[in-house]
């Protein structure tokens, strides 16, 4: 079966924001309904903390049984726990400290003063180890993901794989960052291989300034020069943009909201 690729393009980033909220809480509710659990790897930046925002906003959240879902990140700083920088930071303040999770299906990326200390090898080996660990006996490496979001960077990088960057080719599932383009310089990140191993992969952006590498990306760039172009969930990848970053997206491969 080849994979979906859909492109929906909303008016503006609030009116994305709100849809890709309503859009994550249906995803986890007919996941719950089909395997009765769910499994989403967060991502982070502005856009996605006001997703979380509007999840958490959204009464239709209640229908979700929290306790039933297993959260993975697809990139982290490596910082100190706590870190206001780092993703697992911001995703608890605007959603998971809402949420009656089950804090043994929460699973973090290490922090740097974790521990296996400052080295974000050792880290990238032991969240290895976490997703390991997930994955059904006799199966891959990796467990099941539903969905996994992803943002999307002016150059064209996903999670914390930038352009022409050691993580760009890597194969396996987890690899340390050092000496990325945006700060902090050290990060942990998914290589391309976990991001497409998830049943779906949504990529959100908003603003012109995502405009030029989202087009690139559409039009078949090579996934090395841009990561993004490298990505493709199992059964489908939605491309979840505004008026504003679907400027150079072809018009015959865009759904209006």
């Amino acid at each position: 079966m080849n994979a979906i690729k859909d492109v929906i393009v909303h008016a503006d980033g609030p009116l994305l924001v709100e849809a890709v909220a309503a859009r994550l809480i249906v995803k986890l509710i007919d996941a719950q309904a089909a395997r009765g659990q769910a499994s989403v790897v967060l991502t982070g930046g502005r856009v996605a903390t006001s997703v979380y925002r509007a999840i958490a906003a959204n009464p239709a959240r209640d229908a979700v049984a929290w306790r039933h879902v297993d959260l993975w990140w697809g990139d982290e700083r490596f910082l100190p726990g706590g870190d206001p920088e780092r993703n697992e930071t911001q995703a608890r303040q605007a959603l998971l400290d809402a949420l009656p999770l089950d804090p043994g299906r929460v699973h973090p990326m290490p922090p740097s003063d974790g521990p296996d200390g400052p080295d974000p090898e050792l880290a990238a080996q032991r969240y290895t180890a976490s997703l390991a660990l997930a994955a059904k006996p006799g199966s891959a490496e990796l467990p099941h993901f539903d969905v996994l979001l992803l943002g999307l960077g002016e150059d064209g990088h996903v999670a914390s794989v930038f352009p022409e960057q050691p993580a760009a080719y890597e194969t396996r599932p987890v690899a340390a960052v050092r000496g990325s383009p945006k700060p902090p310089p050290v990060r942990i990140t998914l290589t391309l291989p976990a991001i497409n191993s998830a049943e779906e992969v949504w990529i959100i952006a908003v603003g012109m300034d995502k405009a030029k590498a989202a087009g690139m990306a559409l039009a078949g760039a090579g996934p090395v020069q841009l990561p993004a172009a490298g990505v493709s969930g199992v059964e489908r990848t939605v491309w979840l943009l505004d008026r504003a970053a679907a400027h150079d997206v072809p018009l015959r491969s865009r759904a209006l909201r």
